[in-house]
């Protein structure tokens, strides 16, 4: 061979060793925005209107201006709260089905400029806005497109004036990271003071895809469209803020009329919690969740505020599975947060920073059984430098390379985080785990559906120092981070201040039916179904006469809406034959958030009877369904 042949091989081999041929990407891609969105993971959403005044779940539209007057108001208490707690971004919900705008909006005197608050000369929109920067947070804003309050609902000046509000929010509130679109329209309202229900057709009324989001997309180019399908983000299909275990990216939508286009309000939902493997468009979860049992603020929900384990929970099957968490905070009727919600957040913060901070993978190194060209630019050192598009990669035959690890030495962990990079698409379909033990490996643990991010939670904390990945794919995978974590312990505890109620075996509910038992059992999971017939209601006796004030329903918690009733009317009578009502209205939002309603009587009532009396039911028929009765004394 010539002298000079053999220099070219010789300086050609390095050029072969280190190709960076990169995978072609696989599937449907996310955009810009959504590449930010995923690396945000954590932000909040504020519901405040006159609804909280009310101690309503959803305003019915009807509530006078000058009731809006939260002396204490402060943004910046609220945008620091969420920061302690490792969010990244705060919602504002600027309009909510109520119809009650928090900005001076020109479209509607429905507004803070008819109200007391500021002398009617006050934007908290704008006021948001600013303490979400003060505090390093990105600003989002809520517009709600059921209007219960406008009396134009339901014709073409309303959806009109819909666009000007959204055009108001999309100028005048710096860069925002979200545009968000509440599934609810339609329905019972106010409406001006017609007090009415009106019906409109979801998939063309609105003109999402004509006329609205263009608005968003002209004015916020970097702006996730929230709604049930879309377009940027979807929602998860429940609101306990839980993604399925395996949860794609990637979903085809699909509407509830076939012909008709999927459009909030109008979706089924059946493959929300779990996306569509290769699915015809990259719209991920996001996990909405109440910090609270509702939305709004309840003075007898201070107790149930979610403790930072709970949180962490959410997270780990929210972000864990791909999808973002997004919280619910409510202020008080002063305008600040409750105290509880504040330290709940702090410490969940606390044990966000306290679990993440330590990489216990950090100082590792791995092999895998094959390499990308054997090319450092795809090298298993990419899985632990802490950058989520660096990665490893397989030729494009491997389609199922394992990879072992040797920790720098024995670390006791409970967490296992894997992350894809996603510009390249959602690739893996599976992973396993496997850990040496006695000279030999054994299963760890396995997930599905990595994507941006996978949290897998182990039963008990393990003590390893070598480890192996079996990827699964059907085009070479491309993995940019393993990770080992411990779950810091935390010991956070609420002083509760319990309400007085009857005990659950005094509490005798009038039926012949042998499984009425199941209403007052103490148990959740148990559901009591019965018909009501003739007798249209549910009669409870008490063992005594008692000053009653308040009655909670907790409907069925198996995620069907079998006998659940939407509305209803409380009476109480002291003889049985005498009776009065003492409550009626609405459990806003049971189909999605179906927990504890709490009924509340304005004063407390001398009762030794007391009919919870169903006035529209969820579902068709005349079942009733029930978990548990309580029932509150004074």
């Amino acid at each position: 061979m010539k002298r000079s042949n053999l220099l070219s091989l010789v300086f050609l081999c390095p050029l072969l060793s280190f190709a960076q041929t990169e995978p072609k990407p696989y599937g449907v891609l996310p955009s810009e925005r959504q590449l930010k969105w995923h690396e945000m993971e954590l932000y909040t959403l504020i519901h405040f209107t006159p609804t909280t005044f009310q101690n309503k779940e959803w305003g019915f539209g009807d509530a006078d201006p000058e009731i809006f007057n939260p002396t204490k108001f402060d943004a910046n208490q609220i945008a620091k709260a969420a920061a302690a707690g490792g969010f990244k971004g705060l919602i504002s919900v600027a309009k909510h089905h109520d119809g009650f705008c928090l900005w001076p909006t020109k479209t509607t005197q429905y507004s803070v400029a008819s109200s007391p608050w500021r002398d009617g000369k006050g934007d908290m929109v704008k006021e948001f806005m600013q303490a979400s920067h003060d505090n390093g947070l990105e600003f989002g804003v809520y517009l709600s497109a059921w209007d219960r309050n406008d009396t134009r609902y339901g014709t073409k000046a309303y959806a009109d004036a819909y666009r000007e509000q959204l055009t108001e929010l999309m100028t005048n509130y710096g860069t925002l990271f979200t545009s968000w679109h509440d599934g609810a329209n339609g329905g019972d309202g106010y409406y001006g003071g017609k007090n009415e229900k009106r019906t409109i057709d979801r998939t063309t009324y609105y003109e999402w895809h004509e006329k609205t989001w263009p608005i968003v997309r002209k004015l916020q180019p970097m702006a996730m469209i929230f709604s049930d399908v879309g377009p940027d983000m979807r929602w998860v299909g429940n609101e306990k803020g839980f993604a399925a275990e395996t949860s794609w990216a990637t979903l085809t939508p699909k509407s509830k009329t076939p012909g008709k286009p999927a459009v909030p309000g109008e979706v089924d939902d059946s493959n929300l919690p779990s996306g569509d493997r290769n699915g015809e468009f990259w719209i991920p979860a996001e996990c909405d969740v109440p910090q609270r049992p509702g939305w709004f603020y309840h003075e007898d929900q201070n107790e149930k505020v979610k403790t930072p384990n709970q949180l962490f929970e959410i997270y780990l099957k929210s972000v864990g599975r791909g999808g973002n968490m997004n919280l619910g905070l409510a202020p008080m009727p002063n305008g600040l947060l409750h105290d509880n919600d504040v330290k709940s957040l702090a410490a969940f913060g606390e044990k966000l920073k306290a679990t993440f901070s330590d990489n216990l993978a950090a100082g590792a190194t791995a092999k895998a059984s094959n390499l990308r060209e054997n090319s450092a630019k795809f090298a298993e050192k990419n899985l632990f430098d802490n950058d989520r598009y660096s990665y490893y990669a397989s030729d494009d035959n491997v389609l199922n390379p394992t990879i072992e690890i040797n920790l720098a030495h024995d670390q006791e962990f409970d967490l296992i985080r894997l992350r894809e990079n996603i510009k390249l698409g959602q690739r893996l379909d599976s992973v396993q785990v496997e850990v040496w033990s006695e000279d030999q490996w054994k299963p760890l643990a396995s997930a599905t559906s990595i994507g941006a991010t996978r949290l897998i939670k182990l039963e008990k904390p393990i003590r390893a120092s070598k480890l192996k990945l079996k990827l699964y794919a059907p085009v070479a995978p491309t993995l940019s981070d393993f990770a080992l974590f411990k779950e810091a312990v935390s010991d956070f505890k609420f002083d509760h201040a319990d309400r007085k109620k009857i005990a659950k075996d005094q509490i005798m509910i009038i039926s012949g039916d042998k499984n009425v038992k199941l209403a007052s059992d103490n148990d959740d999971k148990t559901v009591w179904e019965t018909i009501l017939s003739n007798q249209k209601f549910v009669e409870i006796r008490l063992p005594k006469t008692e000053q009653v004030v308040g009655l909670s329903y907790m409907p069925r918690q198996d995620r069907k809406i079998n006998g659940i009733p939407a509305k209803y009317e409380v009476q109480t009578s002291i003889d049985g034959k005498e009776w009065k009502t003492v409550a009626m209205g609405e459990f806003s939002n049971i189909r999605a958030n179906a927990t504890e309603q709490n009924i509340n009587f304005d004063t407390a009532h001398e009762a030794h009877y007391i009919r919870f009396i169903p006035k529209e039911i969820l579902s068709e028929g005349k079942e009733f369904s029930v978990a548990e009765f309580d029932v509150y004394l004074k």
